[in-house]
């Protein structure tokens, strides 16, 4: 794999991991708006199940945020030393 193909999957999978990012948030909302709607029917036990999958969604998203942070450092330093320029990228999108 040449280093311009390297870096198209490098980025390829920070895209994916905003993706994941996203599906973690919409989890941790989705928490919130069964919570919500259980403060009318008042189920028992939901509350502290709700909790409990909301304490792991959020640690994993901290997980993923971090990863993200790290790994977008990663595909900087990768594009610096490879002298990958965006205008290299244009013409390989362009051709």
């Amino acid at each position: 794999m040449d280093k311009i193909e390297k870096f198209k999957t490098m980025e390829k999978i920070l895209r994916e991991i905003e993706d994941l990012k996203n599906s973690e948030t919409a989890v941790i909302k989705k928490i919130g708006q069964i919570e919500t709607e259980n403060m009318n029917v008042n189920v028992q036990g939901l509350d502290k199940t709700l909790g409990e999958i909301y304490d792991g969604v959020y640690k994993n998203l901290q997980v993923v945020e971090d990863l993200q942070t790290s790994f977008t450092e990663t595909v900087a330093d990768f594009k610096s030393k490879n002298n990958i320029t965006d205008e290299m990228l244009l013409e390989i999108h362009e051709s």
